[in-house]
């Protein structure tokens, strides 16, 4: 699988200029950064979480890890949780397990990102693959995404 073809499509309706990164396969934030030669504060993982039994994605930068503590207190929920695969598989059809692109809009998911992430002008990400990532202007992905922008990280010890 090259990529979510339903993602492109998106950013190709939309007009969208992105860089297509091609590389060899990696699962962890950490070595998909490495192998597509960007900074790990660059790098957005897609974490799907649950928060009172809805799912959402949590998208933070490689470099920091996910605090469920202050995600609940965002959401206002009384238990969140990583979410398990078998409860989101069937949301993301053109993607590989653990390489879905934070653009909740398109799959039903509210979407929370890292001030971090918002720091910078690109962001880069998995695009349905764990061999492809796409890089765009995080204005872009802001605008076509509209995520709330707030604090649920810590940094990576170690």
């Amino acid at each position: 699988m090259p990529f979510s073809k339903k993602l492109k499509a998106f950013l190709d309706e939309k007009q969208i200029r992105y860089l297509t990164l091609h590389h060899s396969p990696a699962y962890t934030a950490q070595e998909l950064a490495a192998a597509s030669h960007i900074a790990g504060h660059l790098w957005a993982k897609t974490v799907i979480v649950s928060a009172d039994g809805r799912m959402a994605m949590a998208v933070l930068p490689a470099t920091e890890r996910l605090d469920l503590d202050a995600l609940g207190r965002l959401f206002g929920a009384k238990v969140v949780r990583l979410a398990d695969e078998k409860e989101f598989r069937g949301r993301f059809p053109d993607c590989e397990l653990g390489a879905m692109p934070p653009f909740g809009n398109l799959f039903n998911m509210q979407v929370v990102v890292s001030p971090t992430l918002a720091e910078d002008e690109k962001i880069c990400f998995n695009a349905g693959s764990h061999q492809v990532a796409f890089k765009m202007a995080f204005a872009d992905f802001a605008r076509l995404v509209e995520p709330v922008v707030a604090p649920f990280t810590r940094p990576v010890v170690g």
